[in-house]
């Protein structure tokens, strides 16, 4: 069985009153407002993602097996 390590990210704090750079980073995640809530894989690029926007975000981290 290999264990696959996924993200679910939910967006806490509303996006409006954040620079332009982080709005977007909010999109390429599938964020769209306070509450919404994406599952995406455990990879560099959305760890990266994720300290851009970490005071916007909650993260919990989902192990699924194969």
């Amino acid at each position: 069985m290999i264990c696959v390590a996924k993200l679910r990210i939910k967006q806490t704090v509303s996006g409006i009153h954040t620079i332009e750079p982080h709005k977007r980073v909010l999109k390429a995640l599938g964020l769209k407002h306070p509450g919404s809530v994406v599952e995406r894989q455990d990879t560099p690029s959305i760890q990266g993602m994720i300290a851009k926007v970490q005071y916007l975000v909650s993260v919990e981290v989902i192990e699924e097996e194969k």
